[in-house]
């Protein structure tokens, strides 16, 4: 297969307006924060349900397994099927799942819920290239930015709204408001998101035979999924070690006192529409060295944040945005980079970035936990910083003025 054009599709005309892209970026932020509410609620909920310590893991695993199946699987549907319709059912069926999961009673009926959360949260991944087709090429960059922003926001925000409901009433009502927002969102986005055909000659099988093809002949995709890998590790391992080290002996805070730490790492998600627009200027390569060097400078200065004072909590407030900060503008980079490749193979491309990154991501979560119980903090920050420095390694090698691969295969 060739990426020459291979598909012809209705879509609304190429605008977008600052309302439509305030809409993709509340949606993205409302159903991508499906994926963290279980986080913080672990304990809780294996209480209640009565999990097994081995088990209560799976809480957050098996979400992240129903999304990591869904970049692989649905989000390629975005080149296939009219993406109006498949944003709506996939935010209907995580509506449901999310009720599901707020009456469960028993620990099977939570873990089938939790994966269905994570399959139907992709319909973010839908709505990203969706907003990108409906973006004129020299603005790109900035909607992109402007909807990841309220991704990342939701992202951010996840934790700490679960903590502080879940404190004031139940676990329980975390899930049913938030299948109330979903309900409300397709209520609204039925109303409002234009329509667009892809007409695509693919089979649904030929479709993802089409992704192997992608993943091994686009170099672009292929240096920037592995770059952003390297970078959300860093991230996940940092959101996965800091409440550990917050609630230990050293800060001895709160939940409700980490959940005020997390809504000021939230303030890096202003990176998205500023990485944007110096995308559209050019400026991608100038934007991720800054972005790398920002994820391995958030490391080092956190190393001076341990004995538990205001100063060590204010220093490692600032790495969290800078880290934050550099993850963002590194990924909106990307986004922006593989989107230039081929606009018939954007669902495509979006699915294996993101399905590329969040394995990078779910191996930080791993190493971090370990490093932290093994080394303490000191060797969690290290492993951290090494997770940019190998990204920036590779971007080094980049061949000067490489241009986005349009032909490979």
């Amino acid at each position: 297969m060739s990426l020459s054009t291979t598909t012809r599709e209705t879509v609304a005309p190429q605008t977008i307006s600052p309302l439509m892209t305030f809409l993709f970026a509340a949606t993205c932020g409302l159903v991508a924060a499906n994926l963290y509410y279980g986080q913080p609620l672990a304990g809780p909920i294996s209480a209640s349900l009565g999990f097994t310590p081995a088990a209560t893991g799976m809480i957050v695993t098996l979400t992240q397994i129903g999304y990591g199946l869904g970049l692989l699987l649905i989000v390629p549907l975005g080149d296939l099927l009219e993406n109006r319709r498949l944003v709506l059912t996939l935010i209907a069926i995580s509506a449901v799942a999310l009720v599901s999961a707020g009456l469960s009673s028993t620990p099977t009926m939570f873990l089938l819920a939790s994966l269905c959360i994570g399959l139907s949260s992709v319909a973010v991944q839908v709505l990203v290239p969706f907003a990108a087709h409906m973006a004129p090429d020299a603005t790109r960059g900035r909607v992109v930015g402007n909807v990841m922003s309220g991704l990342l926001c939701g992202i951010m925000l996840a934790r700490p709204f679960a903590s502080f409901v879940a404190e004031a009433t139940s676990w329980h009502m975390v899930y049913v408001l938030t299948a109330a927002l979903m309900i409300a969102l397709v209520v609204i986005l039925r109303a409002n998101l234009p329509v667009r055909v892809p007409h695509t000659r693919l089979s649904y099988s030929k479709l993802l035979a089409s992704m192997a093809e992608l993943a091994l002949h686009s170099r672009v995709l292929q240096r920037r999924a592995l770059y952003q890998a390297g970078m959300f590790a860093a991230f996940s391992l940092f959101w996965t070690t800091t409440p550990l080290l917050l609630a230990g002996p050293e800060f001895g805070l709160t939940q409700n006192g980490i959940a005020l730490f997390a809504l000021a790492g939230a303030a890096g998600a202003i990176a998205s529409p500023i990485a944007g627009r110096l995308a559209d200027r050019g400026l991608t390569k100038a934007a991720s060295t800054f972005a790398m060097l920002l994820g391995m400078s958030a490391f080092l200065i956190s190393q001076l944040a341990t004995d538990g004072s205001l100063t060590a909590l204010s220093l490692l407030t600032v790495a969290a945005i800078l880290l934050d900060f550099g993850v963002t503008t590194n990924l909106v980079c990307g986004q922006r980079a593989i989107y230039a490749i081929s606009a018939e193979h954007r669902g495509r491309l979006n699915g294996l970035y993101m399905a590329t990154f969040f394995t990078g991501g779910a191996i930080g979560s791993a190493v971090g936990g370990w490093a932290y119980a093994t080394g303490g903090w000191a060797m969690t920050a290290w492993i951290g910083f090494c997770f940019p420095a190998l990204a920036f390694l590779l971007f080094l090698t980049e061949a000067r003025g490489q241009q986005p691969i349009s032909d490979a295969g």
